[in-house]
Order: C-alpha cells, then sequence, then structure tokens
C-alpha cells in the first residue's frame, strides 16, 4: 500500500511538473540564458518551502507516517566540495536539459531521446559509486 501512495505522489509531482513546463528543456534553456524568471520563480518558490520545511521539522520533532521521529542531521561545512558538485550538477544540467527528476517526467511524455540521458544518468550514478570510496569525501 505504501508504494502504491508513493507512485501516486511520484505521478502527482511529474504532471505538476510537466504543466509548470519545469521538465522543458526550453524553459531550462531560458534559465540557463538568463532570459526569464520561470525557473528561477519555481526554485526559488521550492527552496523557501523547503527551508520553513525543514525548519519547522527540526524545531517541533515531527514523528514520521510509520511513528519515528523525523532526525535531519546538520550537513558538513564545505565550500570546495560544494562549489565543484554544483558546478559538475549544473554543467551536466545545462548539457542535458534536464535534472534527474525531469528525466524521468520527459521519458514518461514520450521525448523518447532523453532515454540517452537515462543512461548516461544511470551510468555515470553507476561509476561514482565504484569509485566513491576513492574520492574525498
Amino acid at each position: 500500500m505504501k508504494n502504491i501512495v508513493y507512485i501516486l505522489l511520484g505521478t502527482f509531482l511529474g504532471i505538476v511538473l510537466y504543466k509548470s513546463e519545469a521538465a522543458s528543456w526550453f524553459r531550462i534553456y531560458e534559465m540557463f540564458q538568463f532570459d526569464s524568471f520561470h525557473m528561477y520563480g519555481i526554485i526559488g518558490s521550492a527552496l523557501a518551502v523547503g527551508v520553513v520545511l525543514v525548519f519547522w521539522i527540526k524545531k517541533s520533532k515531527v514523528k514520521s507516517f510509520t511513528g519515528e521521529l523525523i532526525s535531519i542531521p546538520d550537513k558538513e561545512k564545505s565550500f570546495a566540495r560544494y562549489i565543484l558538485g554544483g558546478t559538475l550538477f549544473g554543467l551536466g544540467w545545462a548539457l542535458a536539459g534536464a535534472c534527474p527528476g525531469p528525466i524521468y517526467i520527459l521519458v514518461g511524455a514520450g521525448y523518447w531521446p532523453i532515454v540517452i540521458v537515462l543512461i548516461g544518468a544511470i551510468l555515470g550514478a553507476f561509476v561514482y559509486g565504484l569509485v566513491r570510496a576513492r574520492l574525498p569525501h
């Protein structure tokens, strides 16, 4: 039953992202060209909601659906790793025209050339898993 809820929520999120054009290559291209506020508005509002919710979860000791206390540990402070990781993520996003979530949305919408990007993303995650122990974290 729990998996059905996740599938329904994921489907709803996919529809919302597709209808809001957050998965649109054109909108992503506009964002990286600084031609439109559309994507910055979506990302900024999601960031604001996320910050407020994480603050609320940490302060009010919220429990999960299974009754466990939700614990969000603080992140390790490191400037270089976030700059490097964010730059690589942004370059991949700009080259592919989609970040990981919208890749699945675009496949579901029938944009079959994005399957090449999906295969590359899965292969990249697999290679990272192989070399992760030898990388500085």
